[in-house]
């Protein structure tokens, strides 16, 4: 499978590829869409993430301030 990406992109990706220690460009990619991926997927962050922003005041369930 093959996706394109803007060349001023790709630049910046290959030199932090480099920088950080991969072994290719694809490797780091690989690697950041897996991470956000896992990230954006976990169960427990959802349900907590409702209670985060109740705690710091966001969500207002029913409560009169």
């Amino acid at each position: 499978m093959k996706i394109e990406i803007e060349d001023v992109l790709w630049a910046k990706v290959k030199k932090f590829a480099e920088t950080a220690g991969y072994s290719s460009p694809l490797e780091f990619v690989q690697h950041a869409v897996e991470k956000q991926m896992d990230a954006a997927a976990s169960p427990e962050d959802a349900r907590n993430a409702g209670e985060k922003l109740k705690g710091i005041g966001y969500l207002d369930f029913g409560r009169d301030i």
